[in-house]
């Protein structure tokens, strides 16, 4: 089965869906494919609950409303989602490109461009926690409602371990975060938060064993020291960082450096009717930020609008003149 656009956004995360709704802007019609099962990438991932403070025009907005908002942005001109669905090869075809989105499927388009962030993130396993993974033992907690009430233990020292302890706890039975160094990764100001709600904080220390039935986790047993301690535990928030690889974009024949595509001002890769913007293109003096790749993503739409129709304007005109 083939579908037919004129453009292919590869990654539905916020710099994919802004591109998304400006090809619609730009009469283009597009299709978005995105590993995961829903759209967001990272954001929706990592920390949907987690606030956001320099998306201009917001003092402040949580990571899933950020994401909703710009779903329903990009919404206005019907993109079609393919989710779930990894982008594997990319073929040139007569005046188009052509992607093979796995399952049988495939996208034909006059253009594709590269959204996909980080590329594909998989989180660091917690050792003694492999049997529970699913059964909960969890990376990334997408519902914060789904753990009220339960006693929370979340195993790590950076950012996102102190973001969902922070988030937990207002919900959680107990929340009490582990690490295996005195010495924590995150920022002095997030730790500093967590300490004054009261979470136990207990260093060093490692999860030596879980422990459960098939109702779910009961307990877990942790390693202080050389001393055993027990915690009850209904959830195990594994908070130990990820890997991450561009996966099969590597093999697109793009110029690459340090899992990002170079780019060039028209965010133009080197490989034909291909453009990349957000987190994953590289130019001299990027900032990788959500900020910037808003930016990006209209620069490559706007410029691959004339690249498939070389009769229309790179401007677009203002939007506020549409009313």
């Amino acid at each position: 089965m083939a579908h037919e656009v004129d453009l292919l956004v590869v990654g539905a995360g916020p710099t994919g869906l802004y591109a998304a709704y400006y090809a619609g802007f730009r009469g283009l019609s597009v299709a978005l494919v995105d590993a995961l099962p829903e759209p967001g990438g990272q954001v929706t991932a990592m920390y949907p609950e987690k606030m956001i403070f320099d998306v201009a025009g917001f003092p402040e907005i949580r990571g899933r409303d950020l994401i909703a908002a710009l779903v329903e942005q990009a919404g206005q001109y019907g993109p079609r989602y393919l989710l779930g669905r990894p982008a594997l090869s990319l073929s040139d075809v007569d005046g188009g490109l052509l992607v093979d989105v796995g399952e049988g499927e495939r996208v034909r388009a006059g253009a594709v461009l590269i959204t996909a962030g980080i590329g594909e993130f998989t989180p660091r396993p917690l050792p003694a926690g492999d049997e529970w993974a699913g059964r909960g033992v969890v990376h990334f907690i997408p519902e914060l409602s789904a753990h009220a009430g339960h006693d929370v233990v979340v195993v790590g020292g950076g950012d996102s371990a102190f973001d969902w302890a922070l988030a937990l706890q207002p919900v959680a039975r107990s929340v009490t975060l582990v690490h295996r160094r005195t010495r924590f990764r995150a920022h002095a100001g997030l730790v500093a938060k967590v300490e004054e709600l009261g979470v136990p904080l207990i260093v060093p220390a490692e999860v030596a064993e879980i422990r459960g039935d098939d109702g779910g986790l009961s307990e877990v047993e942790i390693d202080v020291g050389g001393e055993r301690r027990v915690l009850p535990a209904d959830t195990v928030v594994a908070a130990l960082g990820f890997t991450a690889d561009l996966g099969p974009i590597e093999a697109w024949g793009l110029d690459l450096e340090k899992r990002s595509v170079l780019v060039d001002t028209t965010m133009r890769t080197s490989r034909s009717r291909v453009y990349a913007a957000g987190d994953v293109a590289s130019y001299p003096g990027k900032v990788k930020l959500i900020a910037t790749g808003f930016g990006e993503a209209a620069t490559a739409v706007n410029n691959i609008a004339v690249e498939l129709n070389p009769d229309a304007h790179l401007f677009p005109g203002h939007s506020s003149n549409l009313g």
